[in-house]
């Protein structure tokens, strides 16, 4: 194979590709997405992407070279959030990864049929996995994709791939951050499977071989907060009230857009306060980010608001990432992006390159 490629869809502002740099994998990379500002960002990083509509890139420039593909597609068929129009296309999901799968394109037909015109989106990875069969491949999104990825995960077998799907807790690698995503990764030149957690929630025991992992990464140590200040996130409400959590403890989810969060969490009509041994709350980044604030514990009053810096952290990112883009939509790209650190252990997985034996601290720039 001359001048191997790694093939991103769906880049956003580079989650995967801060991955890559972590991992230390210098595979040429080339990532392809629709919004201005996250290819922007991803530019300013040092990043190859292309401007387009991932569903309308052909696949033929590509063959004989593509080593990985790399997909975080949209998540709106399995949403819980907004109109959940997308729920009623999940079928329509399917019927697309069969097709493509088996080199029939009814994308153009199925989509008349979709209340929401990107809920295809999920199926394109396998028009690229058809075409152009990766030596590897890693794709993430929300949890409730994993019976989706079952489904991509029958046909990469059929095709020889090594397959392995599931939930990861971002958590269990370093991030502070309890974030949960569906993983994908899959191989035709090694056997694969889940990357070993290097941290737990409950430190102290031993493993396998004897050694105990250390505690989730604190919001308190990674970003060098001081002891008893917690996140409020009230969201989008006309409600008083919110979610709070403390920073000595890792955030839940972060994720692009307010309104989500009441609808993904039930709506609260007053504060609750999660303790050191409880998953955070869940941080949303959208028009209303003025309302994500460091408190007291004691007396709930505000200190400050949320920095763009440590929500970046908070998603593994290095201090000083080149956003771009309006404050909303630096904050969305921030909160919808994968986890660097995530990516970088899923990866390590799919191309059996082992992590560095020394992590750098998330607080340090790449």
């Amino acid at each position: 194979m001359t001048d191997p490629l790694i093939v991103e869809g769906f880049h956003g502002p580079g989650g995967w590709a801060e991955g890559r740099r972590l991992l230390g994998l210098t595979t040429r990379a080339v990532g392809m997405e629709w919004d201005a500002s996250a290819c922007a960002t991803a530019t300013a990083a040092g990043h190859t992407v292309i401007r387009c509509d991932v569903a309308q890139y052909p696949t033929a420039p590509f063959k004989g070279r593509i080593v990985g593909k790399v997909d975080s597609p949209p998540c709106q068929a399995w949403s819980r959030a907004g109109k959940g129009l997308g729920l009623v296309d999940q079928p329509l999901v399917h019927q697309a990864v069969e097709d493509l799968a088996h080199g029939r394109d009814t994308r153009a037909t199925l989509l008349t049929a979709c209340k929401d015109k990107r809920s295809l989106l999920a199926a394109e990875p396998m028009r690229w996995h058809h075409d152009l069969r990766p030596e590897w491949i890693a794709m993430e999104e929300v949890p409730d994709v994993l019976p989706l990825w079952r489904q991509y995960a029958v046909y990469l077998r059929g095709w020889g791939y090594s397959v392995w799907c599931g939930n990861l807790n971002a958590a269990d690698y370093g991030v502070p951050q309890t974030r949960k995503r569906a993983i994908l990764i899959a191989s035709r030149v090694q056997t694969v499977g889940p990357p070993a957690p290097t941290h737990t929630q409950h430190p102290g025991g031993d493993d396998l071989f004897g050694e105990s992992l250390p505690g989730w990464a604190s919001m308190a140590d990674t970003l060098g907060l001081p002891d008893g200040i917690v996140v409020n996130t009230r969201g989008e409400r006309k409600t008083p009230g919110g979610n709070e959590f403390t920073a000595d403890g890792p955030s839940q989810a972060l994720t692009g857009r307010a309104r989500s969060w009441a609808l993904r969490n039930n709506t609260q009509t007053g504060a609750s306060v999660r303790t050191l041994d409880q998953p955070a709350g869940t941080l949303f980044f959208g028009a209303r980010m003025n309302n994500v604030s460091w408190v007291r514990t004691d007396t709930g009053e505000e200190i400050r608001r949320i920095t763009e810096d440590e929500a970046a952290v908070l998603q593994s990112f290095p201090v000083g990432y080149s956003w771009r883009g309006s404050r909303t939509k630096r904050f969305e790209q921030i909160g919808n992006a994968v986890p660097a650190r995530l990516a970088a252990h899923v990866l390590s997985a799919a191309t059996g390159i082992p992590m560095p034996r020394q992590e750098p601290l998330l607080t340090q720039a790449a």
